[in-house]
């Protein structure tokens, strides 16, 4: 055989093997890309058409600042990091809003605005907001940086309670306020401040999300071994219990440490921190946590979505030890994709859940973006579109 024989003998051999290869291609990019989510997860959810975002500044909505004496334009900056519930058969969302004090991210005034809903997708807000800081006992703990990043839930006897970070722009402090109503509010002050003889009172502590179940089609506040739970945390999530709601004691290892239940991973979405979202929920399955996970920048970080942006994750924990991890998902089921997400404070990309709500037998998941505006993604059990298993494209960016 000369040259030229050999030669055009591999050239239909290359031939053939790139034919073989663009066949097979689709189905391997296909396996590739998409992720069964497990029975024990929700999921799929979906932004409706044309709503996003649902909440954005309002540079009209003026209040008399107690602190200045002065009008202040509250929420003229950003509307973001909401939470939700239902009251009298209509979605409450409570959001953060910040004026234009301050010069940087996290240096603004915060206050927690109130919007509600007949259909969880169009809001009317109050042109004030319903808590703030004030010339109050919790004065020295709410300012300058005020209220911020509420997470709510309800009683079954009908009583409000919202978690929120405290920010005197030095420390961060999760703070507790309890309400009849959702307006009027009750402050209660940080809630570590008598645990331990005060040994977490100065330390930085956020993100609060306490333990709810599912009584009929009424999501409320839940006890477990006789008393109140709470998953909290931004870069581990820890636990906390409680008699009274107020109180809480933070739960320790067996070294006396704070006791870490899920932390970064390496190469994954929550390759940064993890920082506990809306209230986790009681389910069949064991106790659903959802959480938003930061991606780290540079080494260690997933390649498969942007650095420094926050997803959401879900993990389960054994409802007969609610300390337990025992799944949890390795790609986001919402990530940032729409440019609402991609741009303003934070141009990193941020979906940040904080409230979700059982509502016309559907679940609203309601989020900041980057630390801008709301956002809301919607899951409904009984679209068979929407049901377990659930595909999701984890491999790919909008």
């Amino acid at each position: 055989m000369n040259i030229n024989s050999i030669l055009m003998n591999r050239i239909i051999k290359f031939i053939f093997l790139i034919q073989i290869a663009v066949f097979l291609l689709p189905c391997y990019s296909k396996a590739q890309s998409k992720n069964i989510l497990p029975s024990w997860a929700f999921g799929g959810f979906v932004r409706p058409k044309n709503i996003n975002p649902i909440i954005s500044p309002d540079s009209s909505a003026v209040f008399n600042d107690p602190m200045s004496g002065k009008e202040n334009h509250w929420e003229s900056d950003n509307t973001f990091n909401p939470a939700a519930t239902i009251k009298e058969g209509k979605v409450i969302v409570l959001y953060r809003a910040e004026d234009h004090s301050g010069m940087e991210i996290g240096f603004h005034t915060s206050r927690i605005g109130y919007a509600e809903s007949s259909d969880g997708l169009h809001f009317k807000r109050k042109e004030t907001p319903v808590l703030f800081p004030a010339k109050d006992a919790q004065k020295e703990f709410e300012w300058p940086g005020g209220c911020e990043d509420p997470r709510v839930a309800i009683t079954e006897s009908g009583r409000y309670v919202m978690f929120y970070t405290q920010w005197n722009r030095k420390l961060p402090r999760l703070g507790v306020a309890t309400s009849k109503d959702l307006i009027t509010w009750q402050k209660h002050g940080p809630i570590f401040r008598k645990a331990f003889n005060g040994r977490f009172f100065n330390m930085a502590t956020k993100s609060a999300s306490i333990l709810t179940k599912m009584s009929g089609d009424k999501q409320v506040i839940a006890k477990i071994n006789g008393k109140y739970w709470l998953y909290w945390g931004e870069h581990h999530v820890y636990a906390a219990t409680s008699s009274d709601l107020v109180d809480w004691q933070p739960v320790l290892n067996k070294y006396g440490q704070l006791k870490e239940l899920i932390s970064p991973r390496k190469g994954f979405f929550d390759s940064d921190l993890t920082e506990c979202g809306p209230p986790a929920l009681i389910t069949k399955k064991g106790i659903l946590l959802f959480y938003n996970g930061k991606n780290k920048s540079g080494a260690g970080g997933d390649k498969r979505y942007s650095p420094d942006s926050y997803c959401a994750g879900q993990v389960l924990f054994d409802v007969k030890d609610p300390s337990k991890p025992i799944a949890r998902l390795d790609v986001p089921f919402l990530r940032p994709m729409e440019s609402f997400e991609k741009s303003g404070q934070y141009i990193n990309g941020t979906v940040f859940i904080e409230g979700m709500v059982y509502f016309k037998k559907k679940w609203f998941l309601y989020y900041g973006c980057a630390d801008s505006r709301v956002g809301v993604a919607v899951y409904d059990p009984s679209n068979p579109a929407h049901a377990d298993p659930v595909i999701l494209n984890a491999n790919s960016e909008k």
